[in-house]
Order: C-alpha cells, then sequence, then structure tokens
C-alpha cells in the first residue's frame, strides 16, 4: 500500500506512469493499426507488418536501436496523414481497443496516488493523439507524449517534432517539477523498459514494472521494488459506476493543444484535476 494522505505543507508530489507494458499491456500506437487500416490510411501489407512489431515488442521488449528503428518507421508510415482524421479514428476505436489492455493494478496504483494527493502523469514515447484520449480515460492530471509536425495542409510531415524517449523523459519530468513544484525525491514512477532508466533515476521512488531482461539486472542491482502487472481489465468491470465521455469529448480531448502524431511525438497536457475533489481528498486523510 502507499503512503497516506500527503499534508498540505509539504511540496508537491506525483507519480509518472510510463505507458505501454506499463499501464496497458500492449503497445498504445501499434493497437490502433487495424483502425487506420480500415480508416484507409495504411495498406494492407503495414498493418500486417505493425501487428507483426507489435508480437516482437510483447514478447521481448524493445532495446534503444529496436526503438529507433520503429520511430523511424512510424514516422515515414504517418506521413500526409491528415490529423483531424487520426484523432477521430482514435476517439470511435479507443473505448474498444484500450479499455480492455489496462492492467487491473496499474488501474489501482493511480487510483491510490490520487487518493495521496499525488497528481499522475503519463510519460509516453508513442503520440500525443493517442496518449492524451488515454490518459482521459485514465484520469492522468497531465501527459507527455511524441509530438509530430504538422504542415499547413493539417498533415503530418513525416518529421518529429519532440521524441519523449529515454533522457528526454527525464528531462521533461524535472521541467514539470519545476513549474508545478514538485518534490522529485517523494515522487514515484513506473516503468517496464530499461530505455526508461534516466526517468526511474529521476525520482525518489522508481518502480520495475514487468521488466525487461535488462531493467530487471538494474531494478535488483539498485534495490529497486520489481512489480509484476498481469491483470487486464476494462475499467466498466472495475467500477460499475464507469462511463466512457461521449465522442464529442473524446476528440476535444484528443484534439487539446498542437496536433501531434501517431507515430510520436510529445506534448505536456497542462489539463488539471479540479481541485475541490482533491482537497477533499486531503481534509478525508
Amino acid at each position: 500500500m502507499l503512503s497516506v494522505v500527503e499534508n498540505h505543507s509539504l511540496p508537491r508530489t506525483a507519480a509518472f506512469f510510463d505507458l505501454d507494458k506499463t499501464v496497458i499491456a500492449k503497445s498504445s500506437t501499434l493497437t490502433f493499426s487495424k483502425s487506420f487500416y480500415r480508416g484507409g490510411l495504411i495498406s494492407r501489407r503495414a498493418a500486417l507488418r505493425t501487428a507483426y512489431i507489435q508480437f516482437v515488442f510483447l514478447v521481448g521488449g524493445a532495446d534503444h536501436d529496436q526503438m529507433e528503428r520503429m520511430r523511424e518507421y512510424l514516422s515515414a508510415l504517418c506521413k500526409g496523414w491528415n490529423v483531424a482524421q487520426v484523432r477521430e479514428l482514435v476517439a470511435e476505436t479507443l473505448h474498444d481497443l484500450i479499455d480492455p489492455i489496462i492492467y487491473d493494478e496499474a488501474a489501482s496504483l493511480i487510483e491510490e496516488h490520487h487518493a495521496a494527493g499525488r497528481d499522475v502523469v503519463i510519460v509516453s514515447t508513442s503520440g500525443a493523439e493517442v496518449v492524451e484520449p488515454i490518459g482521459e480515460m485514465l484520469g492522468a492530471d497531465r501527459v507527455v507524449a511524441t509530438r509530430m509536425v504538422v504542415g499547413e495542409d493539417g498533415c503530418f510531415t513525416g518529421e518529429v517534432e519532440y521524441y519523449a524517449y529515454g533522457p528526454t523523459k527525464a528531462e521533461a519530468i524535472r521541467a514539470l517539477a519545476e513549474s508545478e513544484g514538485y518534490d522529485l525525491a517523494r515522487c514515484y514512477a513506473y516503468s517496464d523498459s530499461a530505455t526508461d532508466i534516466p526517468m526511474l533515476e529521476a525520482v525518489g521512488h522508481p518502480h520495475a514494472v514487468n521488466p525487461d531482461r535488462a531493467l530487471r539486472r538494474e531494478a535488483t542491482a539498485r534495490e529497486w521494488p520489481v512489480l509484476v502487472f498481469n491483470r487486464p481489465v476494462r475499467l466498466k468491470q472495475r467500477l460499475p459506476e464507469f462511463r466512457m465521455p461521449p465522442r464529442p469529448t473524446l476528440m476535444a480531448a484528443a484534439a487539446v493543444g498542437a496536433a501531434a502524431a501517431t507515430a510520436g511525438l510529445v506534448w505536456y497536457a497542462t489539463r488539471r484535476r479540479h481541485r475541490a475533489r482533491a482537497a477533499a481528498l486531503l481534509a478525508a486523510g
């Protein structure tokens, strides 16, 4: 169990979660490949290739070189995609594709961190057009994700504006800590990949979740807690009163901020939780 509700007099804290294979059981970007195929954005061959990449990712994870190749492939794949269409496809299929693969253990941790008065931040290499709606679904306070360049025609150029990967995740966390007043020594972080070691090192309470072999070795050497998440469950099953936001809300959430991409971009979503709720939780403690 996590610590109790935090004292008002102490600096603010947050819990930073990687997304793929940490909060959800698959790659968030690759999960939408069938939707993009049906929407005419990618060919059957590209859909099959992304399915294969997803399989490799799930079985063995991805090291630095594999992540770089994946980034290059996805960046080239999304060149010319209409941003509005991407947002629409994500909004239409979000519930069916993502809700069933959310780890029950991760959802419980998010709830516990919120109950303790901490912000929850999703930090993902996937594109903001995918990550932001997922963050909305999970009740995250902020999102850091990869951002693609969008041309004057409203389409992705294939260039990456910001890549949320490796050391840049740690830099983003430190920037958020400075702007939001987080005490990183009292913050938490969760990831499955050795590529996120810089992010885990940035906080006082790092956790390895379903770690790849390299991260498991590092976690063992540093005596970091190792967690096993293996129960994907629909949020509606966990919370009978849970309701997905109606489609217009999802569309608005996906459109917030600069248009960014499925192949991998990055952007801070500065949406704050209602402070009244937080105050009530703190008072209850």
